[in-house]
């Protein structure tokens, strides 16, 4: 997977919904945060993440919402080394994760 395919989901629904949010949360010492760390906005969203990939980061990306109502918001979650177990701040539609495992 290349990173445009991977990122791919986050750009057509930044065209869809130009008003959607990212909200990025760095691990630490194997924890996430309780609040994000930057929130973007949908214009910066892609940009940002492709960035990231080639630093050499890990990444997974949750598109958050209802299935049957608008998307509510982007979350990046960043980390290296291992990563801790994704958490849950609504319902997921839709996640991938770089590199994939």
């Amino acid at each position: 997977m290349t990173p445009e395919t991977f990122l791919a989901p986050l750009a057509d629904l930044a065209r869809r919904d130009p008003g959607i949010e990212a909200h990025v949360l760095w691990a630490t010492d194997g924890h996430w945060p309780e609040a994000t760390d930057e929130t973007l906005d949908s214009e910066e969203v892609c940009f940002y993440a492709e960035g990231l990939l080639d630093e050499g980061f890990n990444l997974i990306w949750q598109i958050i919402g209802d299935p049957d109502e608008p998307a509510q918001a982007i979350l990046l979650l960043v980390w290296q080394g291992d990563a801790p177990p994704p958490p849950a701040y609504g319902p997921i539609r839709h996640q991938a994760r770089w590199p994939a495992t």
